[in-house]
């Protein structure tokens, strides 16, 4: 439902334990999933205090269950705020060679001078999505050659990656991948899976 500003934790718990009486839910509801904002960390406390833990299901035992999928995708934030600079050259290289169809088809042409398939197609990332990151470079990696070779053809083009942006982003891909997966379980249908695999301790490293 639409809910009107301002959005503190008072009217957002009036209006949930409004709609949860609408919908004759206030007796069946056993957990409610939200991201990790300080409001819903003060909004359900508040839930619970106006109806009683005795209205939901196990007593409310597990009412507040945070998003796993808001956990990874800040715990991925934190680190590709590190490693921005090496991603950088590479997101201005893809941008470059998609950004008109004649320089796409150059580099398409580049690919088959060089027997490199362009299986994959170049792809743009939104910078705020790291999964959209991932998938760049993803689709970049495989053409290191031809960003090389296109630096001899194209003046304008000058944002070739360093040996050591590439490495780097090799190694980011190989991290990001584990998230990747693991995110489109508890986006997917195989949600069931979520707290299973959220229970396992996932050693990460960026380097």
């Amino acid at each position: 439902m639409y809910v009107p500003a301002s959005h503190t934790d008072e009217v957002l718990a009036e209006i949930i334990i409004e709609h949860f009486f609408e919908w004759n839910l206030d007796r069946k509801v056993s957990t409610i999933t939200v991201d990790n904002c300080s409001t819903n960390d003060a909004m359900i406390p508040k839930i619970l205090s106006k109806l009683g833990c005795n209205s939901f299901i196990l007593g409310g035992t597990y009412f507040h269950m945070r998003c796993c999928a808001h956990i990874f995708n800040l715990i991925v934030k934190d680190g590709m705020s590190i490693i921005h600079d090496s991603i950088e050259n590479i997101r201005d290289s893809v941008s470059f060679w998609v950004g008109t169809l004649k320089r796409e088809e150059k580099f398409i042409e580049a690919c088959e001078q060089l027997e490199i398939p362009y299986s994959k197609k170049l792809r743009m990332d939104c910078r705020t999505r790291w999964n959209s990151t991932y998938l760049m470079l993803v689709s970049a990696l495989p053409y290191l050659e031809v960003f090389k070779r296109l630096t001899q053809r194209e003046p304008q083009y000058k944002s070739l990656p360093s040996d050591d942006d590439w490495k780097m982003a090799t190694k980011i891909c190989e991290k990001l991948e584990i998230f990747y997966k693991v995110t489109e379980l508890f986006l997917g249908t195989q949600y069931q899976l979520q707290m299973f695999i959220f229970q396992k301790c996932v050693k990460f490293d960026w380097l």
